[in-house]
């Protein structure tokens, strides 16, 4: 990085901290549970609930809208001794989905914890297979699209060891003050990614933090905070993943393969309306 870069990086660390102290008085108020949620993302990075104790009023159209969309996908022959990509559809474009991911109340507790405007990017369904190598983001992994990134990740099924949960390991293991910090991000910056047996050596495998959890489980993470992956899996695991930024995110180029072309759009007649082009800015 050249002094010129560095200089210009600096200048947008410090835009965006005074961007988030003048925002403070703009936040919305929390009820109690919500702002458990809150503080349990600025200390820990994550917070794990259901959708039942979440409550929101257009969950019961959201999981209709995914269990007739299921079964048409992963419906070719994959063999799991070869890499084996998820299949994705991007269904930011139908209502049942993306309403889900816009309710207010989830808007407040995202926008409490960024201390910014939110860019809502989309939502992705997400099948994904059995595999006996890691890969893609069965590597280690931090997201890029901005200084947090915020997922919430429903699983549609029973999501035991042998689908691969979402893993992930604490922040108190990985912090910048800490050698392993510059270790993993020299690792990353060099493969892309992770595997079981490098990080093991950098941070033990008995510090590591599985999700497993039934069908209904709902996962906050700010995935650029967390070092993160999809666990190998035995079978088949289908899940939900809805992504926000602060508005505007500091890589807007990383976040559109919510809703350009990158994946297919599922064929489904009865949910035909378009409700977004691009980020939603809320």
């Amino acid at each position: 990085m050249t002094i010129q870069e560095k200089i210009f990086s600096l200048n947008s660390d410090l835009r965006y901290i005074l961007a988030r102290q003048q925002h403070v008085k703009n936040l919305p108020v929390l009820a109690k549970g919500d702002r458990l949620i809150v503080d349990a993302l600025k200390r820990d990075g994550i917070y794990i609930t259901n959708l039942s104790e979440l409550g929101l009023g257009s969950t019961s159209q959201l999981l209709n809208a995914a269990h007739r969309l299921l079964p048409t996908m992963g419906t070719t022959q994959y063999n799991s001794s070869v890499n084996n990509p998820p299949e994705i559809y991007i269904v930011t474009d139908l209502p049942s989905f993306y309403d889900w991911g816009k309710e207010q109340r989830l808007l407040n507790i995202i926008e409490n914890y960024l201390s910014l405007p939110v860019a809502y990017h989309g939502v992705h369904l997400r099948k994904d297979f059995a595999n006996e190598n890691q890969f893609a983001t069965l590597l280690w992994h931090r997201d890029v699209e901005d200084r947090r990134v915020l997922k919430i990740v429903v699983y549609l099924s029973d999501v035991e060891a042998k689908h691969g949960p979402f893993e992930y390991v604490p922040l108190s293991y990985t912090s910048k003050n800490q050698l392993n910090y510059y270790r993993i991000q020299q690792q990353i910056h060099n493969t892309a990614g992770i595997d079981d047996e490098a990080l093991n050596k950098i941070v033990p495998k008995s510090a590591w933090k599985s999700c497993p959890g039934p069908a209904g489980t709902v996962i906050f993470a700010d995935t650029r905070r967390l070092l993160h992956h999809g666990t190998l899996r035995r079978e088949e695991r289908s899940t939900l993943f809805f992504v926000y930024t602060a508005n505007p995110p500091k890589r807007p180029e990383l976040c559109t393969h919510f809703w350009d072309n990158s994946y297919p759009r599922p064929n489904l007649n009865s949910e035909s309306e378009e409700v977004k082009v691009g980020a939603s800015v809320i």
